[in-house]
């Protein structure tokens, strides 16, 4: 059964790049999504008065990888405790969130988001990860889409690990 996901990380080519390597995951596409703005584009988006925030929408075959697998990879990733940003890039389109889509998925994400801030393992510092109900998802422009694929680059070199 394919399900999807929607996660914002930072920089969603870095996003769309990791998860794109998970076996199961069947597409990615990145967008904006969180906000009321309707039909955003890029440079709305940066202007930071969309409340968007750049994520990935994830579809993946639930017989090959879970969400739960999705989230341990989310967590992973990017630096969940940084308000409003990632690694060079800041702003309130960078924060870290995860959008459900199913009352299964806030569940998972809430529980997910509570094992990792009583672990400690992030430095002893407070997870910052909003856990927020889906709202619209508009895909980015076509130039943002596989960005690293069609530049053949193996990832972002500064916005930190990929798979």
């Amino acid at each position: 059964m394919i399900e999807k996901a929607i996660l914002a990380a930072g920089c969603f080519w870095h996003v769309e790049d990791a998860f794109g390597r998970i076996p199961g995951v069947v597409s990615t596409r990145v967008g904006y999504t969180g906000g009321d703005y309707p039909n955003p584009t890029y440079e709305d988006v940066c202007s930071g008065k969309t409340g968007h925030a750049e994520a990935v929408e994830v579809e993946f075959d639930r017989s090959k990888t879970s969400y739960d697998q999705l989230l341990d990879a989310f967590w992973r990733i990017h630096d969940p405790t940084t308000l409003n940003r990632q690694g060079p890039d800041v702003g309130e389109q960078y924060r870290s969130a995860l959008f459900y889509l199913t009352p299964e998925q806030k569940a998972s994400a809430c529980a997910s988001k509570e094992r990792l801030d009583r672990s400690g393992s992030d430095r002893n510092k407070k997870i910052v990860t909003q856990i927020l109900p889906a709202k619209e998802f508009f895909p980015a422009e076509d130039y943002h889409q596989k960005y690293f694929q069609k530049r053949g680059r193996l990832g972002c070199r500064t916005c930190g690990p990929v798979f």
